[in-house]
């Protein structure tokens, strides 16, 4: 008997040459029917692969990440079976699952359509009905060469002569199609039960411009046919909720081919980030920070000294002024170190917490701008705290837990990622473990779940992401803290401390937004345009029913007005039902239809949007008790998730 070590620390012996899906079966009928894959000493394997010493074995589930992922490369092999009888001749690339999906590459002489992806659908569900088991065969990289040579399959050729010397070659075989693929993959077609294909691309063979342009077709798949339906429903509501189509729509921004990736802001949309950068600057001053402003444009020399200028310059842009280079910034962090240095500081000064929202230029590929969610000028809400070393921990929580207050005002839930020192980083190692420990203490005392990101900190210093999840449970990277102990090193910073002598603080780097910019489109998409009152550009519009009720709609707005209520009238000669339509199609929060009723009580019909047809009869009083209280509490409408 062998023993095997499973996820819960349990050991069970079973004998030699037991498969993985036989050990599932003998835990239980239940994971045996969900289970796809296994893990043994961490390595993915087949369900047909027997066990033949001790280990430790993982039965991973279809409604894993990885088995999901299973799942989807078994698809994409599915889908290729199926292209490969539909259209004889054609060569196969590659066909990797990826996030919420899957792809296959092919060089084919039939140049696909969208009418071709229902056909090769039609046929991947005749295959998944004939229940093709999907067979393993690890072969010498003379048969496999030898396989593949003889259909004319170069591109399998190719990988196959690329592999180490040590490779284990493997091939699948599902029916009548054999691929190169080093596994695991499902028992059968029979275990795909939902899935479908979604568009075409072309891309070049192995990403290079020098190689032949190959057709991508792009699919995804899900264990069961209503998460499918629910992904698919949530792709059709994120174009309805685009930023860019709602941008224009609702007058908030425009992008113009005159400044690519240089966003304009319109009056509402400049009304939607003053709001934000309004409660900013409020909490930012509650909690002990100072507001400053530095130059866009700083001397090259400065850049040099950061290290920016070695590890980020092809991002920049460069100005000469009297015959010097200066560079736009792509950061506001050594203005910063500027103003710290104008004099010198007591430990009695620390931490010393100085906030900036900082407009900033990066160059980004033409190809990758993006609405506002990829821009070339955006303004990072910044701020640096410098800091004796032994506040970090301190300050480390604090900021943590005013991202956390943020996120739930805007009704985020959000994850964690900590990421570690990079190849191209400076600084001593011992730096970077202290760095690195004291984000996982404070993260450890808040009791936050986190996951390691490895390689992915600053080059000065390791950091703390906070990814949002908006409604459609897309996950956006926004927050950010970095622990840097490079910078006031680079910079020569000091303070006097107790002992009278000049030491070295310590720097946090932080933002909460991250870009307003993106903060706008991901609210934008994450609301569908339909704002909480406290963002909404207009928060009240005032109908009057007829001409003689003007003066009442006037003098209602005048006192909205005084009390910083945003509010417009609309005095057009049109039909009332017209005009409640187009505010609610503006997604203005509050409308109020007023005629010889209202006006001789004091009164308005309230209408709010999302919640239908009927107007509800307020005194004026009431309903400015409501707005008020709503914007004070930054209350978020059912209708920002899902309108009527």
């Amino acid at each position: 008997m062998i023993q095997v070590t499973l996820k819960d620390g349990s050991i069970r012996e079973v004998e030699p040459g037991t498969t993985i899906a036989e050990l599932a079966a003998s835990i239980s009928r239940g994971l045996a029917k969900v289970a796809v894959a296994g893990k043994v000493n961490d390595k993915m394997k087949d369900l047909s692969c027997p066990l033949t010493e001790d280990s430790a074995v993982e039965i991973v589930t279809i409604d894993s990440d990885e088995g999901l992922d299973v799942l989807r490369h078994s698809t994409a092999h599915l889908m290729a079976q199926a292209v490969g009888n539909l259209f004889p001749g054609t060569k196969f690339g590659i066909g990797p699952s990826i996030a919420k999906g899957y792809y296959y590459d092919f060089d084919s002489e039939h140049v696909f359509t969208p009418d071709d992806l229902a056909s090769i659908e039609k046929e991947m569900n005749r295959l998944v009905k004939e229940k093709h088991d999907f067979k393993r065969r690890e072969v010498s990289r003379t048969e496999a060469l030898s396989h593949f040579g003889e259909l004319g399959e170069k591109y399998k050729v190719e990988l196959i002569e690329g592999l180490p010397d040590d490779a284990t070659i493997s091939m699948y075989t599902q029916g009548s199609f054999t691929d190169l693929c080093a596994g695991p993959h499902l028992p059968s077609t029979a275990n795909i039960k939902a899935f479908k294909l979604m568009n075409l691309a072309g891309a070049y063979w192995r990403g290079s411009e020098k190689n032949k342009m190959l057709q991508r077709i792009y699919g995804t798949a899900f264990a069961k046919p209503a998460d499918l339906e629910d992904h698919l429903f949530k792709l059709e509501e994120a174009k309805r909720r685009d930023h860019r189509k709602l941008g224009l729509e609702l007058d908030l921004f425009s992008l113009h081919d005159e400044g690519p990736g240089f966003p304009f802001f319109h009056p509402k949309g400049m009304i939607l980030r003053n709001a934000l950068e309004d409660f900013w600057r409020q909490e930012h001053r509650r909690r002990g920070y100072q507001e400053i402003k530095t130059p866009i444009i700083l001397n090259r020399s400065m850049w040099e000294q950061s290290g920016h200028w070695d590890h980020y310059k092809e991002n920049m842009y460069f100005t000469q002024i009297d015959d010097q280079d200066y560079a736009v910034k792509p950061m506001n962090c050594p203005g910063g170190m500027i103003m710290y240095k104008t004099k010198m500081r007591s430990y009695r000064d620390l931490p010393l917490r100085v906030g900036e929202l900082g407009l900033v230029h990066r160059h980004e590929l033409s190809g990758a701008l993006h609405g506002l969610l990829r821009v070339r000028n955006f303004t990072q809400d910044d701020a640096h705290i410098f800091m004796l070393p032994s506040q970090i921990k301190e300050e480390l929580i604090a900021v943590i837990e005013l991202v956390d207050y943020f996120y739930k005002v805007f009704g985020f839930e959000y994850h964690v990622e900590l990421s570690t020192r990079p190849e191209d980083s400076m600084g001593s190692d011992e730096d970077w473990e202290t760095a690195t420990k004291s984000l996982q203490e404070a993260l450890e005392e808040k009791g936050i779940d986190y996951k390691i990101n490895p390689g992915d900190g600053a080059f000065y210093g390791p950091k703390i992401d906070f990814h949002v999840q908006d409604c459609l449970d897309r996950t956006w990277q926004c927050g950010t803290i970095q622990l840097d102990f490079q910078m006031p090193e680079k910079f020569d910073l000091s303070y006097i401390g107790e002992d009278g002598q000049k030491h070295r603080p310590v720097m946090i780097h932080r933002v909460v937004y991250g870009s307003i910019e993106r903060f706008i489109a991901l609210l934008t998409e994450h609301y569908a345009g339909a704002f909480p009152v406290w963002l909404a550009p207009i928060q009240v519009r005032i109908l009057p029913i007829s001409e003689r009720h003007h003066e009442y709609a006037k003098s209602l707005a005048s006192r909205l007005n005084e009390l910083d209520i945003r509010v417009e009238t609309d005095e057009r000669k049109e039909k009332i039902s017209y005009k409640i339509r187009e505010a609610q199609t503006e997604k203005i929060p509050f409308t109020l239809v007023v005629g010889d009723q209202e006006a001789e009580s004091n009164m308005a019909a309230v209408r709010r949007y999302g919640q239908g047809d009927a107007g509800e009869k307020m005194t004026i009083d009431a309903f400015i008790e409501l707005v008020q209280e709503e914007i004070k509490s930054k209350k978020m409408l059912k209708s920002n998730f899902k309108e009527e």
